[in-house]
């Protein structure tokens, strides 16, 4: 009888294992850590729709900002009484066949002057392009959502602008105040007026 105990003991220390209490707080361990990583998860598909939104109109803001400064850049003369915060117009060079209209320029073909009007109001920005001294024409919206129409600053002054500030500021998706993308440009055609 003797050696069945020794036996019997001998497999106990060769046996390995969990014991209950040890298997009860590992499976809770594995709860607790499959939930925080599925609420993680959660948190992450409820915001991404946000985060996606804002960085689609920050790429768009760019863009429109891009191509207004390029406009006042190779701009000629800010239309009197046409500066204000909520409008610009302005001649500038355009590469189109004509002023409104569609299609584009061959290569070796110069850039024709026309007077592009930008109005911004609260919630858009819109764009008409006609023939020098012209201010109405077919309105396109260029740009949608902003919250201030008090978008364009001038330098000196509106009435001899030489410099154009432009502040598109819009609802940040997250709540936490406006985003703001500005940038601005100066007349670098002016001289050719004369």
């Amino acid at each position: 009888m003797t050696g069945l105990r020794l036996r019997s003991a001998e497999l106990r220390d060769d046996e390995s294992g969990l014991t209950l209490i040890e298997l009860l707080v590992s499976a809770t361990m594995g709860v607790i850590l499959f939930a925080a990583a599925a609420s993680l998860m959660v948190s992450a598909m409820r915001t991404q729709p946000e985060l996606s939104k804002r960085a689609q109109t920050i790429s768009t803001a760019r863009w429109v900002m891009e191509r207004l400064t390029r406009e006042i850049r190779n701009g000629i003369a800010v239309a009197p009484g046409k500066a204000t915060a909520s409008e610009v117009s302005f001649t500038t060079y355009v590469r189109a066949p004509s002023c409104g209209g569609s299609g584009t320029l061959a290569s070796s073909a110069k850039a024709i002057p026309c007077q592009v009007t930008y109005r911004c109001t609260t919630g858009k920005c819109a764009r008409v392009e006609a023939a020098p001294g012209v201010y109405t024409g077919t309105e396109i919206t260029i740009f949608d959502g902003i919250s201030n129409s008090s978008v364009f600053s001038y330098t000196p002054s509106a009435t001899e602008a030489k410099f154009i500030e432009v502040k598109l500021k819009f609802p940040n998706p997250t709540g936490e105040g406006d985003l703001t993308i500005s940038d601005g440009a100066s007349l670098r055609n002016a001289n050719l007026l004369n």
